[in-house]
């Protein structure tokens, strides 16, 4: 474990210290106890180590062995190394640090563990591996839900905070934002605290505050280092923009694949590109599923697809892809009804990778569902990078895989023709626009407010000067 030297500033030195040279790519993570627990020591990563799923899963699992197993993780938006050194204490001043709550712990903890980089998609995983090693289902909390809660020392529980990121291009606001979430740390340790229960808490986030540069995710470009006279590797590189190029300059539409059973189409699907990759030796190779997928003149084979009023399964099956002999893509919808709204909604449930024997299971219900009667839409659906699709585990083969759809659009229940229904889009109706336009009249009101309040304040005078009565004189003197 790493214990700091001073008490203010130490966690951003250490990062800036052990961080490798690119953090664009990971995100922070930090363990720490309750007082008076110590947890086992940790060999800490060498510096410039990336820490990825399976040993971060060791981290968690030797940690949750022996310490407590209340977990309160606090999971942030974004969050990257230069966080702590831009806005972390610097030469023992507390005041100017955003996180005096968060070294404030870290200091108090008999055995706290910083990883400074962490891959994101890891940090992504990180409540599934939870979940596995705890055996609980998470509760998403907040500090007013957390007092009324009463915790047992006896029975695990996974308590997740979600904290928010800045977004804008003001860098003050974004010290503001992360103070505000070092102040939801304080408030819920100091519940915590009161109601005397020891806990594990984490605090990492989904993926990182600096942007990436653009990667070719197929072919590993921009991975690591390459010299000028590799003239092979820039022809290798050249081709593969000349074909993305190609694929962003298509513009035929074509149909979406329809299955039909006893002669009615019961599921649509369409996307502008398909594509999966698998991780073999440190690099991600892909293979586009677009051409065979979708197109003029393609019927895809749909064998051991299926549909009924509840559930729908759609089998997509490929031969040769990324050295498979047998390859299925299948994506399992579900309908029901909820009581909450009245009415009845349809999810997807998994996507599913099945080879050579071998099952990949993502698991898509709780971002990707629509009213039973539309068809869902989204402009992405990937399990890597702002992901929507998750492992269902982390010992799962899908954690070796990765699934991206572009221009998505699916409906399995209620089709009517070859068309589908109404879309029901995944960007959320309030929209960075639709807040600016409500902040903006919101100003406006209070302005024209103030301005008739000023108005019917105003009082005409009750008495005015005779202009007929004699005239002020004033002597002068000289």
């Amino acid at each position: 474990m790493l214990r700091f030297a001073s008490i203010s500033g130490a966690l951003a030195v250490l990062l800036a210290v052990l961080s490798p040279g690119r953090c664009d790519e990971q995100v922070p993570l930090m363990l720490w106890t309750s007082d008076g627990i110590s947890l086992p020591a940790q060999s800490t990563p060498p510096a410039g180590h990336i820490v990825g799923q399976e040993q971060l899963s060791s981290y968690l699992q030797k940690a949750l062995n022996a310490g407590p197993r209340n977990v309160l993780l606090f999971l942030q938006d974004k969050m990257s190394i230069e966080d702590f050194t831009m806005y972390g204490g610097a030469f023992g001043n507390k005041q100017d640090s955003a996180f005096p709550n968060l070294e404030g712990a870290l200091l108090s903890s008999p055995s706290p563990l910083v990883i400074p980089a962490v891959s994101w998609p890891a940090s992504n995983a990180v409540i599934g591996q939870l979940q596995d090693q705890l055996e609980t289902s998470p509760l998403y909390m907040d500090p007013e839900t957390l007092s009324q809660l009463r915790l047992n020392a006896s029975s695990p529980a996974l308590l997740v905070f979600r904290l928010p990121y800045g977004t804008g291009a003001d860098l003050m606001s974004a010290k503001d934002i992360l103070s505000g979430n070092d102040e939801v740390i304080g408030q819920v340790l100091s519940i915590m605290k009161t109601q005397s229960v020891p806990y594990t808490a984490i605090y990492t986030a989904l993926r990182p505050s600096r942007a990436a540069p653009a990667l070719s995710l197929e072919t590993g470009e921009g991975v690591g280092r390459s010299l000028l006279q590799a003239r092979g590797g820039h022809r290798e590189r050249e081709r593969e923009r000349q074909r993305q190029r190609k694929v962003k300059e298509r513009t035929e539409i074509y149909g979406p694949v329809e299955f039909k059973e006893e002669d009615n189409t019961c599921i649509l699907l369409w996307a502008r590109n398909l594509s999966v990759s698998i991780l073999r030796e440190g690099r991600w190779e892909g293979h586009d599923l677009t051409p065979s997928t979708f197109g003029e003149g393609v019927s895809p084979k749909l064998h051991g697809s299926s549909c009924d009023r509840t559930k729908a399964r759609l089998v997509l099956n490929y031969e040769g892809v990324l050295g498979h002999r047998s390859f299925k893509l299948i994506l399992a919808m579900s309908q029901r009804h909820y009581q909450v709204s009245a009415r009845r909604w349809f999810t997807l449930d998994a996507v599913e990778l099945e080879y050579d024997g071998t099952k990949a299971t993502f698991n898509g219900s709780r971002n990707i569902y629509a009213p039973a009667e539309f068809s869902y839409r989204c402009e992405s659906v990937t399990s890597f990078r702002w992901p929507t699709l998750f492992p269902r585990s982390s010992k799962d083969p899908a954690n070796q895989w990765r699934v991206s759809f572009e221009d998505f659009q699916i409906q399995g229940f209620n089709v009517t023709g070859s068309d589908f229904s109404y879309a029901s889009d995944c960007a959320g109706f309030f929209t960075p626009g639709i807040w600016m336009g409500l902040m903006t009249s919101l100003l406006m009101v209070l302005v024209l407010t103030y301005g008739l309040h000023m108005i019917m304040q105003l009082r005409t005078m009750d008495r005015f000067d005779d202009p007929k009565g004699p005239a002020i004189s004033v002597p002068q003197t000289e």
